[in-house]
């Protein structure tokens, strides 16, 4: 075995939280690694877990303990972890070692509060609402939509607008939101689950609270080729950026009328833009309350969000 190879295969061994010395012990009794040519053969493994994190590598993890030493343990063994030992370290602020403490749908408010802050309005399409039993169907469908308007002075230039071309006066967003992407694996399949279910809106977005460092250039290329821009979000949403803008596209009526006969909150959405659009001035702003009122929550203060965090145990430290 290489160096490498002797690590994953004796944190495999072990099958729980592991520091370099435990690893470095098991590879000596399987004799997995000749250690001749090594002169500290325990520093050769701490600077190859080290490695392993550095390189963003998802297949490895690790936890900060009290002391301040780390201990290792392998991606794919985590269900046999406590989650009390995984929850409970002190440093354990950062997402990967969270993974099992909050849900994918506890960042819909982070991601609400946040497109609020840009003046679009934000919804969640619950998929297992939808009509019919095909799993595939779930490609169809967006984690949540959004609709901004455009924001004209006046209600004669609006209504002028809207005389000559009403899609013109508002743009809809699509967004497909994951927890965590770590490796080019999945970062493609999220990234084409992204482009198959924004195809039916004028953006199309990847959203993540966390992307691997070294997944940039990838990003960067598959963004270029498809459109779909990416945002990574921040546990204070405020702080959550674009890393890459999406493409403008035109709407697919088809795909959107497909939507709101599988799903009827997707149907309700459409319904409430088109009452907005169409609503008579004196009319317009209890229209637009109720809109408000059908989107997702988001939240008016700080404390709300650090609470939110706190209650989800959602990191604050990124």
């Amino acid at each position: 075995m290489t160096i490498k190879e002797a690590v994953l295969k004796s944190l495999d061994d072990l099958n729980k939280l592991a520091n370099y010395l435990d690893v470095h012990d098991n590879i000596i009794s399987k004799g997995y690694y000749d250690f001749k040519k090594a002169k500290t053969p325990p520093a050769t493994i701490s600077a190859q877990l080290g490695e392993f994190i550095r390189n963003g590598d998802s297949r490895v993890k690790r936890i900060k303990q009290d002391n301040g030493s780390y201990s290792y343990y392998l991606t794919k063994n985590e269900s046999n972890i406590d989650l009390e030992i995984l929850a409970g370290v002190p440093e354990e602020k950062t997402y990967k070692n969270h993974k099992k403490s909050y849900l994918e749908r506890d960042l819909h408010k982070l991601l609400s509060s946040y497109l609020k802050n840009t003046q679009i309005y934000s919804k969640t399409i619950f998929h297992e609402q939808s009509n019919g039993k095909d799993s595939n169907q779930i490609w169809s469908h967006p984690d949540m939509v959004g609709i901004k308007f455009l924001n004209l002075q006046t209600k004669a230039s609006q209504n002028f607008l809207k005389s000559i071309n009403r899609v013109d006066t508002f743009k809809l967003s699509s967004y497909e939101i994951k927890k965590e992407i770590n490796s080019d694996s999945d970062l493609k399949k999220a990234f084409f689950q992204a482009v198959s279910n924004s195809s039916w809106a004028n953006y199309g977005y990847l959203v993540a609270f966390e992307f691997s460092d070294s997944l940039s250039e990838e990003m960067e290329r598959l963004n270029q080729s498809f459109g779909i821009g990416i945002i990574e979000l921040n546990s204070n949403p405020y702080k959550s950026k674009i890393l890459y803008p999406a493409t403008y596209r035109d709407l697919d009526f088809k795909t959107i009328d497909k939507l709101c006969k599988i799903n009827s909150e997707f149907g309700v959405f459409i319904e409430q833009v088109d009452k907005l659009l169409t609503a008579q001035e004196r009319y317009y702003k209890s229209t637009e309350k109720e809109l408000n009122e059908f989107c997702d929550e988001y939240f008016s203060n700080d404390s709300e969000i650090e609470k939110y965090c706190k209650d989800h145990r959602i990191p604050t430290d990124k």
